[in-house]
């Protein structure tokens, strides 16, 4: 178990060799203050939570951060977690310490429908105080990268969801920020509960090879520090294995093994200036042969997140491809920590120019009216690294995502130049607007006032969501009418794609429970409208009311299919007896009640119940092949009716079993699944069985058997999975 004193030391260390100014006896007041404040909680492991504020303060100073994100990191759960407030805070260690630990505080006390609300809108308070100050993003990574450290003691479905949440937010951001090295331990870590057996193959696989791998980085670093050497640049040259992750993520798109996988070895030069940057790229690519159309200059053309190199890849006289970056000391400190080096430089109050953030605002101005998937995806494209640079014919670089349009650029210069745009020309010929831009590339945008303004078409091809958001607000405010029509055919549409009666609209409950469900539309013509509009997409506003009509239809299903079903007048009294556990037993008022592990039911399957010895009435599907034996007279009269409440207030648990094709990455897909399906998932495992079949097992609550199917459907769409059952928990 780690102790106060490891941790305690370990902090004090960083400090004092990142920050030898500080002043540890204030420093000290805030370790004394959060552990009081924490004292009756405790880790996971049993340690101390202190432990945690420790770690926390401990990343921020190694990131070289300054005395008040120090104390920020140890105080930062001491308003969430404990009664410790804003004012207490403010009046012990100051009003820029206190403002950055309510930044990095979540929105606990505020009351949302769902959890996924509440993480988007945690997340955009997070992006509105980092516009502010970056020290609190900074915060926040080190206290996720602490818990990602310690991810051990954390329960498997926990492991899932974090390390998820990890990919899709902390580690985008953290490359967003230019922390290659917190990057990279993120992906490592969470690839290790991602996909456990393929993590295990490359660390296993690199530990086999280690000693070869090292004489061979051995060889070309002695070849390139040689040369250079003898040539008088002062250099400082190693060679590294690329991390886990990203070798998996070349495993992926290569289609090949690692024993396949050649260019896993990276090289880096660090010299003292510019100039030798570029002199050294050529005594390289004299000492190897260059691979063509692999050369970045990213010297002249910094990556938005201040990044700074050249990189090329090079062919030794082994016939093995590997990469070589060049940069100044400079540089490698920007390439390793980010916007957290380039504060050093700063030396200011945290707030960075208009420049630094303008992503940061554009992110969120974009964002306004997303809901959760579409706020992560958007994070993932705005933050992930595949980008294009391209220039106004005036010479200013505008940065988009990769494979990005004229469209996007248009919205980029400004959303009224994208509405007024009539066509566009790149490299001075007029170009198509669906042309994908490449680096380098000068686009003039052609504008008309007398332009209608975008097409529906646009939001097809563009691809940065500033200029898909932009295009939307401009049908949401210009084309109300237009919106309604153009929204109820594409519904209308995907209900027929998915077998369901228009019909089904017009019952009243459903047209209450789906507008309920959706939250921010009054009518059927709000709804209707926000697909026209691009706010919302026909295919999930359909999953809700299929989830509705499924759920009414399964009900009426169950008493029709129910063989134990009971007479009108015997529904009417059984309806007024007590419900427990979500079930109402015939002329039984009170009793236990346990759910059948053999077919795990959930409201909506048809039911019965069994009379046990002590244990009170357990509840079977009717199909189940425990209950098959309900007509033997010697048990007829241990069996009674027994049907659902009219409302569910808890979930239930079930489980399903999927029959696979081997493939890597498959439990990846299936816990993404799981999760954006926003369910509880209690368990998750899966074991390979010969010919190449595999099979999984997921353990999960659900409230009804309509959002069962509807899970059981989305994992059925996913690439090899061949098959599911209803599984025994």
């Amino acid at each position: 178990m780690e102790t106060f004193e490891e941790h305690y030391g370990a902090m004090k260390q960083a400090i004092e060799t990142h920050m030898p100014s500080a002043d540890m006896a204030l420093i000290d007041q805030a370790v004394d203050y959060a552990n009081v404040k924490h004292q009756y909680q405790k880790r996971k492991d049993g340690s101390p939570y202190i432990i945690h504020p420790l770690a926390v303060a401990q990343v921020v100073a190694e990131m070289g951060l300054d005395q008040d994100a120090v104390l920020g990191a140890l105080l930062h759960d001491c308003i969430e977690d404990t009664d410790a407030s804003h004012e207490d805070i403010e009046r012990l260690f100051g009003s820029t310490v206190a403002q950055l630990v309510e930044g990095v505080t979540k929105l606990t006390r505020a009351n949302f429908s769902t959890s996924e609300q509440a993480q988007m809108e945690n997340l955009r308070k997070m992006f509105m105080a980092m516009s502010k100050d970056i020290r609190v993003v900074l915060i926040k990574i080190a206290d996720r990268l602490h818990n990602m450290r310690t991810m051990q003691y954390q329960t498997p479905a926990k492991q899932i969801s974090k390390c998820q949440e990890t990919m899709d937010i902390y580690a985008p951001l953290a490359h967003r920020l230019g922390m290659q090295r917190i990057k990279w331990e993120l992906e490592d870590l969470s690839m290790k509960y991602l996909v456990p057996r393929e993590y295990e193959e490359i660390t296993s696989y690199l530990d086999a090879h280690k000693d070869q791998d090292e004489t061979f980085m051995r060889t070309i670093q002695s070849k390139i520090t040689q040369r250079l050497t003898s040539m008088g640049i002062r250099n400082t040259t190693y060679g590294r294995i690329k991390h886990v992750y990203s070798i998996y993520r070349k495993m992926q798109s290569q289609g090949k093994s690692i024993k396949e996988l050649y260019d896993i070895y990276a090289f880096r030069v660090i010299v003292d200036s510019i100039p030798d940057c570029y002199n050294v790229l050529g005594h390289v690519h004299d000492l190897f042969n260059p691979v063509p159309g692999r050369f970045k200059d990213y010297i002249s053309t910094p990556k938005p997140n201040m990044y700074q190199s050249l990189h090329t890849t090079v062919i030794g006289t082994q016939g093995i491809p590997f990469e070589i970056q060049i940069r100044t000391w400079e540089m490698h400190e920007t390439a390793e920590y980010g916007i957290a080096a380039h504060w050093k430089y700063k030396q200011g109050s945290g707030a960075g120019s208009e420049k630094d953030f303008e992503w940061v605002r554009r992110l969120l101005e974009s964002q306004q009216d997303s809901d959760t998937e579409e706020f992560v995806q958007s994070m993932k494209i705005d933050m992930f690294d595949d980008e294009v640079f391209v220039y106004t014919p005036k010479g200013r670089i505008v940065s988009l995502p990769a494979d990005s349009t004229p469209i996007d650029f248009a919205y980029a210069i400004h959303s009224g130049v994208g509405n007024a745009m009539i066509g566009a020309k790149i490299n001075n010929r007029i170009a198509n607007i669906d042309t994908k831009l490449k680096n380098g590339d000068i686009v003039e945008i052609l504008t008309s006032k007398s332009a209608k303004g975008p097409s529906r078409d646009w939001l097809t091809i563009c691809k940065s969501n500033q200029a898909r958001t932009k295009i939307k607000q401009w049908f949401k405010k210009e084309k109300r009418e237009e919106n309604i029509v153009h929204g109820r055919a594409a519904f209308e549409a995907e209900m027929k794609r998915e077998g369901l009666a228009i019909s089904a609209l017009d019952d009243p409950e459903v047209e209450t429970q789906v507008l309920k469900k959706l939250s921010s539309f009054d009518s059927w013509d709000d709804m209707y409208a926000a697909i026209g509009y691009g706010g919302l997409t026909a295919s999930k506003a359909v999953g809700r009311v299929r989830d509705t009509i499924i759920r009414i239809q399964k009900a009426q299903n169950a008493e029709r299919q129910n063989p134990l079903r009971m007479r009108p007048d015997d529904e009417t009294a059984l309806r007024n007896r007590h419900a427990v556990s979500g079930v109402i037993v015939e002329d039984i008022d009170s009793c236990m009640i346990k759910f059948a592990k053999c077919c795990t039911p959930v409201p909506g399957d048809a039911i019965v119940g069994f009379i046990t010895k002590g244990y009170g009435v357990s509840v079977h599907r009717a199909d189940c092949p425990n209950a098959a034996n309900r007509n033997d007279p010697r048990q007829a009269a241990r069996w009674v009716r027994v049907r659902w409440a009219a409302e569910e207030a808890q979930p239930f648990d079930t489980t399903l079993e999927l029959d696979c094709i081997t493939r890597d990455g498959l439990l990846l897909d299936v816990a993404t699944v799981m999760t954006t399906s926003r369910v509880r998932v209690k368990e998750l495992y899966g074991k390979d069985l010969p010919g190449g079949r595999s099979t999984f097992t997921v353990r999960f609550e659900v409230r009804d058997v309509a959002e069962l199917e509807t899970i059981r459907k989305k994992l059925l769409n996913i690439r090899d999975v061949i098959g599911s059952r209803r599984g025994q928990n």
